[in-house]
């Protein structure tokens, strides 16, 4: 590290236009950031963190912004420079991640095309240099068969693999600055931890600075050397990363490490325990006890039976089936009422599927679902509706579940009104009540979506998954775009309402931290298939199969002592479940480890 830093901001203070005047969102920040060091900017949706690392860039709209104070690259106040001469630094000097790699790629280009932009633009090669260069850059960053995937579209890569492109396009022009704004937040965690790695191993190689934001505090103490807390505007802390988390004084600081879901806590418990709660004013964790609930019915509420769910796969001049998707494959499980089964996996390994074949928003291809007395697969259209009145399902982001020209309260009363369980004004007293019980008030019954936090519309959410007085939710990654903090509250609430109502709940999700937390039961899946379940206990403390194992290595810990940690670099990605059409899946075998834990025998 050197002692002249890379990025220098002094008092950094970004105004938004508001109301004929100006409202300042940034206020006073000052912090470095030196060669070879990755310093972390931290904090929660609306803290400010995002407008910083847009105001060091000068992304923000001219007319509707000011940015005021001091900010330095390499000694050039960069507030002084002309748009074209900014021009110049963008994409060159300092370079930008951003979180979602599919709306930052054109669809319309190739990736070896908008790669190769940047090095003809800025360092004047020819095309066949630059394509030779680009394809350096993406085995670099350890995509498979760099030469051939040049020429394919985004939509032709994950996830992960859309990260990587956006790394490698960042890099090409070897930037002295990497600025990541949530580079990781929207991705598995097993692509999260090959993510994170790869940025160190680059930073190494080319003594790179790099301003990390996040929320995660597991995230920042896996990579940064120092860290900035920021909450509403200010920067309220900053300091050695092993500082903040050891002997962090701001209540903020330590209410949002205090949030930290961490992978073991649950050592010992029987029934799922609730987050502790923070107050982030003051700092005061409170420590609520274990669930009560531990009154889990004998017998199923919902049975799955061999489910399977394909997806035809057409292709040439025709439109003829070549292959299927094997989403879900020979999958089997029981719920039982008052009890949370967590599915878990990476993307794409049918846990989704699964939650939606079961409620036949999707059509299952074969397989038995019996639930509440409903034979599910053989139902018309009237029974399948009375169906739905026993299982509903909460979506992982609110904001598209619900109809922004409707009212909450309209929201809520919808399904009941439909279903025909009452009268407009019985409707109305129970949406009182479900936004009661979800922790609001009446009062918002007559606000529209867009007026509420994240975290308020998935509370909204959950009322309107009640309204029908169901025996079964699917949680479909219903926590994991919420901050820690706020991720915390709604997992208290579900396992309050389960403790209440006596829910089954079935929760989708890839957060293992949270999911040892609420649940009783874990089956874990992979390409389709069940790969091992049992009580969480059992799968969390004994984990048997190699991908189970995988999962677990992934979870970043909010321990910087693991910060010189090297996982090593996987290319590994989630293999195809798409199959040829005479493919015959081979029969799985289980072995029993203990109780009702099962493993499949590969």
């Amino acid at each position: 590290m050197t002692d002249s830093p890379v990025l220098s901001v002094r008092n950094l203070t970004t105004s938004f236009r508001s109301d004929g005047g100006w409202k300042s969102v940034v206020r006073n920040v000052s912090f470095d950031v030196a060669a070879g060091e990755t310093v972390a900017i931290v904090g929660e949706s609306g803290s400010g963190k995002s407008v910083t690392s847009l105001s060091i860039m000068r992304l923000l709209a001219e007319g509707s912004s000011r940015i005021e104070g001091n900010i330095r690259l390499n000694g050039r106040n960069l507030l002084s420079l002309s748009e074209k001469e900014m021009r110049g630094v963008r994409g060159n000097e300092v370079a930008m991640i951003f979180q979602e790699p599919m709306t930052s790629l054109n669809p319309i280009f190739t990736i070896g095309r908008q790669i190769s932009e940047v090095l003809t633009r800025h360092k004047g090669m020819s095309q066949a240099e630059a394509r030779a260069e680009t394809i350096r850059m993406l085995e670099r960053v350890r995509i498979p068969n760099a030469a051939s995937r040049f020429d394919e579209y985004p939509h032709q890569f994950s996830g992960g693999m859309r990260q990587r492109v956006m790394i490698a396009m960042a890099l090409a022009s070897r930037p002295k600055l990497l600025i990541a704004d949530e580079p990781t937040t929207a991705l598995d965690v097993t692509i999260q931890g090959q993510i994170l790695e790869l940025i160190k191993s680059l930073q190494e190689e080319e003594n790179m600075a790099v301003l990390f934001i996040t929320h995660d505090m597991g995230v920042v103490a896996e990579i940064a050397d120092r860290t900035v807390v920021m909450f509403r505007g200010d920067a309220v802390e900053a300091g050695p990363t092993e500082e903040i988390f050891h002997r962090g004084e701001h209540p903020y600081t330590r209410a949002l490490l205090s949030a930290v879901p961490k992978l073991g806590s649950m050592t010992g418990e029987e029934t799922p325990r609730r987050f502790p709660v923070v107050d982030t004013a003051t700092g005061i964790t409170t420590q609520p006890a274990a669930s009560e609930h531990s009154k889990v019915q004998s017998s199923p509420i919902l049975e799955v039976r061999n489910l399977v769910t394909r997806f035809p796969v057409r292709s040439g001049l025709f439109n003829r089936q070549t292959g299927s998707v094997h989403a879900v494959e020979n999958v089997s499980f029981d719920l039982r009422q008052g009890e949370t089964l967590s599915l878990v996996g990476e993307s794409g390994c049918g846990k989704s599927t699964t939650g939606r074949s079961i409620m036949r928003l999707i059509e299952p291809t074969s397989g038995e679902i019996q639930l509440d007395g409903f034979n599910v697969r053989n139902l018309g259209t009237l029974e399948l509706q009375r169906m739905r009145k026993s299982i509903q399902m909460i979506f992982q982001d609110p904001f598209s579940s619900l109809n922004p020209r409707m009212t909450v309260g309209q929201a809520i009363a919808e399904p009941f009104l439909k279903h025909k369980m009452g009268t407009t004004r019985q409707a109305r007293d129970k949406t009182a009540d479900l936004l009661d019980k979800v922790g609001l008030s009446a009062a918002v019954m007559n606000r529209y979506p867009h007026e509420f936090s994240g975290g308020q519309r998935q509370r909204v959410a959950i009322a309107r998954a009640l309204s029908l007085d169901p025996k079964v939710i699917v949680a479909d990654e219903s926590v994991s775009a919420l901050d820690v903090s706020i991720k915390a509250q709604v997992c208290n609430l579900l396992l309050d309402l389960q403790e209440s109502l006596d829910l089954a709940f079935l929760f989708i999700s890839h957060d293992m931290a949270v999911v040892e937390r609420v649940s009783h039961r874990v089956a874990v899946m992979y390409l389709g298939e069940i790969v091992e379940i049992g009580p969480r206990a059992a799968v969390f403390e004994n984990p048997q199969h190699p991908y189970t194992k995988k999962l677990m290595a992934a979870v970043p810990v909010p321990d910087p002592a693991r910060r010189g940690i090297r996982r090593g670099i996987s290319n590994d990605e989630l293999k195809s479940p798409v199959r040829p059409l005479d493919y015959r899946p081979p029969q799985r075998q289980y072995r029993e480890v203990s109780a009702g834990h099962l493993v499949q025998v590969a």
